[in-house]
């Protein structure tokens, strides 16, 4: 007798439901199946008169008309939400019209400059080279004639993995830590062991050192680093390349000048300061915004070639640097907080 009547509201069920258009209907009628007092309610309380050993037979026989029952209200309630949002959107739709304008992204401002000046250096024959964001002190200061006492690598200056840290795709040389490189110029040193000169390369950039965040100093910031190595690469060379580069970012009257500095993988080293009429507010300041120098013949001897043969030169830019130069940003902090209201106010390249 149960299994009859379950027949009979499945069947029902299928008959009518189909035809409910609106969903105040829909709730009125699902609730006379499935509700406090509806049908298959009443007859789910029969049970307890059923036999025991009528019971499994009787307990599928409901849980089978359940889920037809639920199946089928799945399919009108879906049916109506489509109608109901037809509804709002008109009574149809044309799909020949055109696609409501969507507002276009653009490249971050720091991006930007980091593009504009490989570009640049990419037109007068410097390949892209790139490396990974963990490096080991090898290639990010054993390479590079930086010594074990140097401050750079004191905890205060480097973010440092613990010891135990195993990374599968940067390979130790010995007992080494691995760390957040703090600059690319472990991108040089990886280039130097793996092609022969001549190489000129840029290595643009993420990199990492512990500095408390400022209007100019951030503990992430991008630079891009240049290495130019052959036979009889001079400083005449290097001079040069960054006179051309100065120029073509911030126009043609911009002069620049060498002061000596040390960095312990270039010798002899420089800093280079620049100063441009074009600049508004900072016109005919001299303003730094790069190191660089001929490579110490120890880096040359770390990576396997005769200084006696090849020479070359590197430089590090930036790209932060000459981003608040060319834009007028006077707080370095304003390129990582994600604010729309900053970001679209450079909608474009500065090329």
């Amino acid at each position: 007798m149960i299994k009859g009547k379950l027949d009979e509201i499945v069947s029902e069920v299928k008959e009518y439901a189909p035809n409910l258009n609106n969903r105040a209907d829909f709730d009125v009628y699902k609730s006379t199946i499935s509700g406090p007092k509806g049908k298959l309610t009443e007859i789910m309380k029969l049970m307890g008169s059923v036999p025991k050993e009528e019971k499994p037979e009787m307990g599928k026989a409901i849980n089978l008309a359940k889920q037809s029952i639920q199946d089928t209200f799945s399919k009108v309630i879906k049916s109506i939400e489509e109608n109901e949002l037809l509804g709002q959107l008109g009574s149809s739709i044309d799909p020949t019209l055109p696609s409501p304008e969507l507002e276009k992204g653009h490249l971050h401002p720091i991006s930007q400059v980091r593009d504009t000046i490989v570009g640049l250096f990419s037109r007068i024959g410097f390949a892209v080279a790139e490396g990974t964001e963990l490096e080991t002190e090898y290639y990010c200061f054993d390479a590079l004639n930086i010594p074990a006492d140097h401050p750079a690598r004191d905890m205060q200056d480097s973010y440092f993995m613990p010891k135990t840290s195993s990374v599968s795709n940067v390979a130790k040389k010995s007992d080494e830590r691995y760390l957040l490189r703090t600059h690319t110029s472990s991108v040089q040193i990886r280039t130097l062991l793996e092609e022969k000169p001549p190489i000129r390369i840029v290595a643009p950039g993420r990199c990492f050192r512990r500095d408390t965040p400022d209007a100019t100093h951030s503990a992430n910031f991008h630079q891009i680093e240049g290495l130019y190595v052959d036979r009889k690469v001079t400083l005449t060379d290097l001079k040069a390349t960054l006179d051309h580069f100065v120029r073509e970012i911030f126009g043609v009257s911009a002069k620049t000048r060498l002061r000596p500095s040390f960095f312990p993988f270039t010798e002899p080293s420089f800093e280079m300061d620049f100063y441009s009429p074009d600049l508004g507010k900072l016109s005919n300041q001299w303003i730094e915004i790069m190191g660089c120098g001929m490579v110490d013949p120890k880096v040359f001897e770390s990576v396997g070639l005769d200084s006696d043969i090849y020479s070359g030169f590197a430089f590090g830019i930036g790209i932060e640097r000459i981003a608040m130069i060319l834009q007028g940003v006077d707080d370095i902090r304003n390129y990582y907080q994600n604010d729309i209201r900053f970001l679209r106010q450079f909608p474009d390249s500065i090329a």
